[in-house]
């Protein structure tokens, strides 16, 4: 068995479920204008579900501000009406072929319920994780019990394995924490 190969592909499975995290902290507003914050809008563009980026071109020209430059016009009342079905709580406003999507402030119970939606989010990822361990000491397991290894081995290489995924699960707890900040910051 090769342990090199068997710890790279765990922390390559691991950092997997840490840029998921990444991507679903991204769609959580923090009060300041994110065009990821849209990502997961899809407009119906020629009888078809197509993102939202596909369509049009976005930016956020102020803090508190996302303008979405659609580039056909006949388009426009489509994205708008995907942006305000979203679950999201936009309100879009029609400035021709420019959709401008302003935020408002974030009131403090929001507040609480998207650090606890972050909360969600991290402890999927954590579990992901310790999937990930169990799966990698699985092999370890079943290495020692065909003879391919020994028991010290199987010790040893198990408490590499642990301290992957501490390590993981720690930088899982610093984004977390590092995301509540930025959503409780007024």
């Amino acid at each position: 068995m090769d342990f090199n190969q068997l710890k790279s592909d765990l922390k390559i499975k691991m950092h997997k479920a840490i840029d998921v995290l990444k991507h679903e902290f991204t769609g959580l507003r923090t009060g300041r204008a994110s065009i990821n914050l849209l990502d997961g809008i899809k407009v119906n563009a020629y009888g078809s579900e197509t993102p939202l980026n596909q369509v049009a071109s976005l930016s956020t020209p102020e803090s508190r501000l996302i303008s979405v430059s659609v580039w056909d016009k006949g388009m426009v009342d489509s994205v708008i009406k995907a942006i305000q079905e979203s679950s999201l709580g936009l309100n879009p406003a029609n400035d021709g072929t420019l959709v401008r999507v302003p935020l408002p402030a974030l009131t403090e119970e929001r507040r609480k319920e998207l650090v606890k939606t972050a909360g969600n989010y991290a402890e999927n990822a954590k579990n992901a994780i310790r999937n990930i361990r169990r799966d990698g000491m699985e092999a370890l397991k079943k290495a020692e019990k065909e003879k391919e290894i020994s028991e010290d081995d199987h010790k040893r290489e198990g408490e590499k394995i642990q301290e992957i995924t501490d390590a993981m699960t720690k930088e899982i707890d610093d984004m977390l924490s590092h995301k509540e900040s930025d959503i409780m910051a007024v």
